[in-house]
């Protein structure tokens, strides 16, 4: 087996609310991303008024989550996740963006548990100063605890909802 072949990987891209303004935007960048054609089923998003939103998954060279989650970065009113998951050498993914606090990466296992890497800890606990209390808001932070309160509402109301696979290899 190639190198190359051993760093395939897939993932999913999860619109959790749109404006339907940004459809088309948010296809044409993920069309030059994945570089191939895509169709994204917009459905209604119930938690929140004229918002839609869709589930995308994908196959491709590691590395490739973070290329996508970059370039739906920056978008006033949308809220995303996009999912890598791990492949030899290569730890698994996550990357959650929402509007009021931008994207935020965290390490995944194979069972799509956040981790955090001993270096983040060691920083955890110094930034703390030694504060319980604060030492818990570090780890809090780390494991982007304010992300997953602000899109949890969205992701319920994803429950169902369609998912299309696109690969793209070499």
């Amino acid at each position: 087996m190639s190198v190359a072949m051993s760093r395939v990987t897939r993932g999913v891209v999860y619109i959790h609310s749109a404006p339907t303004a940004l459809c088309p935007h948010i296809a044409w960048a993920l069309e030059s991303i994945l570089d191939q054609r895509v169709h994204l089923d917009w459905t209604v998003q119930p938690a929140g008024p004229r918002l839609v939103r869709a589930e995308l998954s994908w196959t491709g060279e590691a590395g490739l989550g973070a290329r996508i989650a970059s370039g739906l970065r920056g978008w006033d009113k949308l809220r995303y996740e996009v999912t890598e998951e791990p492949s030899p050498g290569v730890d698994g993914s996550r990357w959650s963006h929402t509007p009021a606090l931008g994207i935020h990466h965290t390490w995944t296992s194979a069972n799509g548990d956040a981790v955090i890497h001993e270096d983040r800890l060691r920083d955890a606990v110094r930034a703390s100063g030694g504060d319980q209390g604060a030492l818990l808001g570090e780890l809090d932070r780390a494991l982007g605890s304010d992300w997953d309160a602000e899109l949890e509402p969205f992701r319920y109301a994803g429950d169902g909802a369609p998912v299309r696979w696109l690969h793209k290899v070499g």
